[in-house]
């Protein structure tokens, strides 16, 4: 898996904002008759990051992530100010590599799993060399 950071910074950012329309959500069922409910503009970048100076967004290249909606070619948005938890979806570097996957502590073990039945987790063992260098907060899927 390889991944690509794509740094955010908040000076050069673009601030365009979009359109929300509400309190209507859109049904992906049967189409219901259409509303005129606008609720004013969007800031995507105050919408989706908490904390600019420690957000980046990172291309995914891969399929280990695909049974929590995460693709290949598909955006993550990750803040590296975050704590990790157990249960956190992370960029972890291990061993000097970049991986994209959910952090699993359990009992004193430490794995990172993979949410995908066609890879196996990576159980760490005591001269494995992990540094988790952010929790993922949002990803950006593209439709195909």
């Amino acid at each position: 898996m390889t991944l690509a950071v794509l740094p955010i910074d908040p000076a050069k950012s673009l601030r365009r904002q979009l359109p929300l329309y509400a309190p209507v959500a859109v049904p992906a069922g049967f189409p219901s008759p259409a509303q005129d409910y606008y609720n004013g503009p969007v800031d995507l970048n105050t919408h989706l990051i908490q904390d600019p100076t420690s957000t980046f967004i990172i291309r995914v290249s891969g399929e280990s992530m695909t049974g929590v909606g995460i693709y290949d070619g598909d955006e993550v948005i990750v803040d590296r100010s975050l704590t990790p938890t157990d249960g956190s979806v992370v960029i972890a570097i291990l061993d000097g590599d970049l991986t994209l996957k959910r952090l699993r502590m359990r009992g004193g073990s430490v794995a990172l799993h993979a949410e995908n039945p066609d890879f196996p987790d990576i159980i760490l063992r005591g001269d494995a060399n992990l540094s988790i260098w952010g929790v993922v907060t949002i990803c950006l899927h593209h439709v195909r």
